[in-house]
């Protein structure tokens, strides 16, 4: 997820039908001037329009400075956690863990990027990056239905631990763990704390105590915590994220 900021013209979109099974939303980014955007973890992998390239961003276990030239627009496919199989296949997530991957040295393809020729705007880029996406349907396979109800119980503010949720899933502790690590990128735990640090950043209202206690933080130093590994910064500090 990006962090956002006034001159920031950070949207999202509905996916196509076809993807939402896959994919939570389309994005788009573009800016006036040159900008560094921070970026934090929030479990998904995107496929993304970025420079005149089509790139796979792995998961982030920590935030990034990505840096955006002036005029420069980013339309991005973000998936849903563990749904990353659409753009790895049979690629573990754990080996783009941090990392930006061109989709042409992902999927030993060529020529993708070059399917647009023109100037870039939304609607072209979007409808590029859904038609690459939809592509991968077929050679993907199902999503694994234990990664993708794992993930949605995981995200919640007292999750089962790992034991409890291996055996209501019917499947053993090291099964799952090995199962979500392959599909989000990192396993159980680290997955629950990302998205109960996603779940903040949404829920903006109230105070840190409040917050903290309503997300399932055992207080407001861990809240606090948490965010400046994840964030790089305090949650007091009055920044926003889009």
């Amino acid at each position: 997820m990006n962090e956002g900021s006034p001159i920031s013209g950070y949207r999202e979109y509905r996916p196509a039908a076809a993807l939402r099974a896959h994919a939570s939303c389309l994005w788009t980014d573009r800016s006036p001037g040159p900008r560094v955007q921070r970026v934090v973890p929030d479990g998904c992998l995107d496929l993304l329009w970025l420079a005149g390239r089509l790139v796979v961003t792995g998961p982030d276990t920590g935030p990034r400075e990505a840096r955006l030239p002036p005029g420069g627009l980013l339309v991005g496919l973000r998936l849903r956690p563990g749904a990353g199989s659409l753009l790895l296949g049979k690629t573990p997530a754990e080996r783009l863990r941090d990392r930006t991957v061109d989709v042409e040295d992902l999927w030993g393809v060529r020529g993708l990027a070059e399917q647009f020729d023109g100037s870039p705007d939304v609607p072209t880029i979007g409808a590029l990056v859904h038609r690459v996406a939809a592509g991968r349907l077929a050679v993907s396979g199902e999503l694994d239905p234990v990664v993708m109800t794992a993930s949605r119980a995981l995200d919640v503010p007292a999750p089962l631990s790992v034991m409890a949720l291996a055996d209501r899933l019917g499947v053993s502790e090291r099964s799952l763990r090995r199962r979500i690590t392959g599909a989000v990128g990192y396993g159980p735990k680290t997955l629950a704390r990302i998205l109960r640090f996603q779940r903040v950043l949404r829920d903006n209202q109230g105070n840190l105590a409040d917050l903290a206690a309503a997300h399932g933080y055992a207080d407001q130093a861990h809240l606090s915590r948490e965010f400046r590994r994840l964030a790089g910064h305090p949650p007091s500090s009055g920044r926003t994220v889009a």
